[in-house]
């Protein structure tokens, strides 16, 4: 394996690595395969990614790469497998990949209870104003202890309103539990009570979770259906005590509509560890709030869970330049 441009033996599969992943990934890649790896903190920019993927077998790919059909002809008929480092994969054409007889593989699963638990963490440092105290105290403006000083909402007893209830959803649902909190959920159908029951979880249309919710977190898919899903109108049918807690994709919330809520008391609070651009520009009007609450999209940032995503990444990658089934494979419309 190479960090860089390269010429390879013959023989074994040729790959691309679009950056550098945990070794629990490069190392199983560079012992199957002869790998040219994006070596930059930046990704690759898109000419360089373009010449980089010519007559390779596979392509390990992050969401900073879209994967098209001008990239898809770049890499030539060869390729057989892109691999997404990410549970997402909103940057792949997965259609146009399934008509060439490209898989295309993701990494499910290993990166619930991480995000849940970032998701959650964003939600009681929001409420309890955690980042403005922190700033609040580095700017050397405490003097005393005060009655009013940054009250928040309490996160016990309060309702959650989860828009998306799959893996990461129920995850947060559970977190929620031991917060007595009440529990609504919007998806696109009624889960079934095996499901719900046991977390004592209610569904409502999503205009109800947004009416009656003090706090509603997104985890749902990017899709036509859901760009934009919160709005200026969704936002004005929240309370104006509630926040808003999205690690799901940046362009599910319109971030000019958000701004202006948060601006004009339409809700209280955000918090974001996803934008839409990524990342968010320094003059965007969000950043300059100190009712909104962003990182870095760090939801699955863990050592253990990164290093999971890169080890399940590898497999597909290899999997797929082998021509075998890739262990995680994201199948078409699916």
């Amino acid at each position: 394996m190479v960090l860089g441009v390269a010429e390879e033996p013959a023989g074994r599969p040729r790959v691309f690595v679009a950056r550098r992943i945990p070794e629990e990934g490069l190392a199983a890649i560079a012992e199957a395969c002869d790998a040219d790896v994006w070596p930059e903190e930046l990704p690759p920019p898109r000419d360089i990614l373009l010449r980089r993927v010519a007559g390779r077998d596979g392509i390990l790919t992050l969401l900073t790469d879209c994967v098209d059909d001008e990239l898809l002809d770049a890499a030539g008929p060869g390729l057989r497998v892109v691999s997404n480092y990410a549970v997402g994969y909103d940057n792949i054409a997965v259609e146009a990949c399934s008509r060439r007889g490209v898989a295309v593989g993701n990494t499910p699963g290993v990166l619930t209870e991480t995000t849940a638990d970032l998701a959650w963490a964003l939600l009681m440092a929001a409420a309890r104003r955690v980042a403005e105290g922190s700033r609040y105290v580095r700017d050397g403006r405490w003097r005393t202890w005060g009655p009013l000083l940054l009250l928040g909402p309490d996160v016990h007893g309060s309702t959650l309103g989860i828009v998306g209830f799959g893996r990461i959803g129920q995850a947060v649902a559970r977190r929620a539990m031991g917060f007595g909190m009440e529990i609504l959920y919007h998806d696109l159908a009624r889960l079934p009570e095996s499901v719900t029951s046991p977390l004592d979880a209610t569904y409502v249309s999503l205009d109800d979770l947004l009416a009656r919710s003090d706090f509603v977190s997104l985890h749902v898919n990017l899709s036509d259906e859901t760009r934009h899903l919160i709005n200026a109108r969704t936002l004005a049918a929240m309370k104006p005590t509630a926040v808003l807690i999205n690690t799901s994709r940046g362009p599910v919330v319109d971030q000019i509509a958000l701004a202006d809520a948060l601006r004009d008391g339409v809700i209280w609070a955000a918090a974001l560890d996803v934008t839409d651009p990524e990342p968010i520009p320094p003059d965007d009007p969000l950043v300059g709030l100190d009712n909104c609450l962003i990182v870095p999209h760090i939801a699955s940032a863990s050592r253990s869970t990164r290093g999971k995503m890169a080890a399940m990444a590898a497999a597909n990658l290899v999997a797929g330049v082998r021509g075998e089934p890739l262990p995680t494979p994201v199948v078409p419309n699916g």
